[in-house]
């Protein structure tokens, strides 16, 4: 009985033990945001060159890439890298290091009107390194440079606009599926995935893209000091080899990264500088652009500043 009572005693003392532990212990599930921190590239120098990556999808949101693919840059990071820059008074200097097909208008206009507030704020020079792949929105986003410099082996170009949709009616009457829809007006489902487009959804279509396209020719109109006729000759959405964009006055300069940044450090009058970029291990610093939620890409249309070869 004595050896009962002492082993109900031992598992209340556990379960006490347990209990207290249990209330006590915090767990943290997620990730806490860190903020950026900076480190030297190479170089040395009180006063900084700082270099900034333009990389794969120009997005909203990292949510969820255009059919899935991998790396993405969204105006919430290129804001908070400029807003951390802003406010060193050693940066003197800003190399964007471009390497993307493009992505969508709104987050190519953002990060782009975003750079050029930059400039107005710190007046730092600032110079645009395309590199292998810089094309529509890539380029669009160059255009807030004082110089481009493009590597000798890349392709930009590709001046444009599209927007795209899955017609999925073939694969729905296959398998025998049909969609009703209630509509409060003619046009509420236009550019629906569940039937062809019809020849006036067509039409509408064609005038939202040709008010975006007007609006990347102004860009690129201002951004090399080109007349709207001249840049129209060369946006018909083809792509160009860097040397063929150089004689087209598309770039400044034939080079490579080291090239862009003797550039930029000349025009900043440095003898010397570092060169650094922002980092962060984990998650990611909120600002105005980064809560935006991503609703969209099966069920809406979405207008397209990127060269896309065709198909899926």
């Amino acid at each position: 009985m004595d050896f009962a009572k002492a082993h109900r005693r031992a598992l209340a003392a556990l379960l006490v033990v347990f209990l207290a532990g249990c209330v006590t212990v915090k767990v943290d599930l997620f990730e806490e945001p860190k903020p950026l921190k900076e480190k030297v590239v190479s170089g040395a120098g009180r006063d900084k060159i700082l270099l900034l990556d333009i990389s794969g999808l120009i997005m909203e949101t990292r949510q969820r890439s255009l059919l899935g693919l991998g790396v993405v840059t969204t105006p919430g990071y290129v804001k908070e890298v400029l807003d951390k820059a802003a406010k060193d008074k050693r940066i003197k200097a800003l190399v964007l290091r471009i390497n993307s097909p493009g992505g969508t208008v709104s987050a190519s206009d953002i990060i782009h009107h975003e750079l050029l507030a930059f400039k107005k704020e710190t007046g730092v020079p600032v110079v645009a390194c395309l590199m292998g792949l810089a094309t529509s929105g890539g380029y669009y986003l160059a255009q807030a440079g004082d110089n481009i410099v493009a590597h000798p082996s890349g392709i930009t170009g590709s001046i444009g606009v599209l927007a795209m949709k899955l017609n999925i009616k073939g694969l729905m009457d296959k398998v025998g599926v049909d969609s009703e829809m209630v509509k409060s007006g003619e046009w509420k489902d236009f550019w629906s995935p569940f039937r062809p487009a019809t020849p006036e959804e067509k039409q509408m279509m064609q005038e939202v893209i040709n008010n975006y396209y007007r609006g990347f020719v102004e860009v690129v109109a201002q951004g090399r000091k080109m007349n709207t006729q001249e840049v129209r000759r060369v946006a018909d959405g083809r792509i160009f080899t860097a040397p063929q964009a150089k004689d087209l006055g598309l770039v400044d300069s034939l080079g490579y990264l080291d090239d862009a940044i003797k550039i930029a450090q000349k025009q900043a009058g440095l003898e010397e500088a570092r060169v650094v970029r922002y980092h962060r291990p984990g998650s990611y610093r909120p600002n105005i652009y980064s809560q935006i939620p991503d609703l969209s890409w099966v069920v809406t249309p979405q207008f397209l500043y990127i060269w896309w070869p065709g198909g899926l």
